[in-house]
């Protein structure tokens, strides 16, 4: 077995901010196992415009929605660790909003233990 040169946690990349723990939410939606964000769907697309802000959008709302779209994908899908599906975000309150492909993934976490994290396709 090859030496280990360099290896990056997820505690450390929670740490860092390159993920982004939303366990309390995502518990409330329904998810039994800890759920963390990238920071790329983090900064693109859960945080609103602030002029979407100004008009009552709000990260919660924004990331509800998306864990109410993959809870939907789950249970349509059939056993896998990977699923890709899609939101539909306003970025702006004058445009249509726009389509994004997002991908979860069940892996383990740290410890083994079995955790989600979405993302952007680009980020895995």
């Amino acid at each position: 077995m090859p030496d280990i040169i360099y290896s990056y946690s997820r505690a450390q990349a929670l740490a860092d901010g390159v993920l982004v723990d939303v366990s309390e939410l995502a518990h409330e939606a329904g998810f039994k196992l800890p759920v963390a964000v990238s920071d790329t769907l983090y900064h693109g697309y859960l945080m609103p415009p602030l002029d979407l802000v100004k008009a009552g959008l709000s990260f919660e709302g924004r990331l509800w929605d998306t864990l109410s779209v993959l809870r939907y994908a789950i249970k349509s899908a059939s056993a896998t660790d990977r699923l890709s599906f899609t939101v539909l975000f306003a970025q702006a309150s004058d445009a249509t909003p726009v389509s994004v492909n997002l991908l979860a993934v069940c892996g383990p976490g740290d410890s083994g233990e079995p955790v989600i994290t979405i993302m952007l396709p680009s980020d895995d």
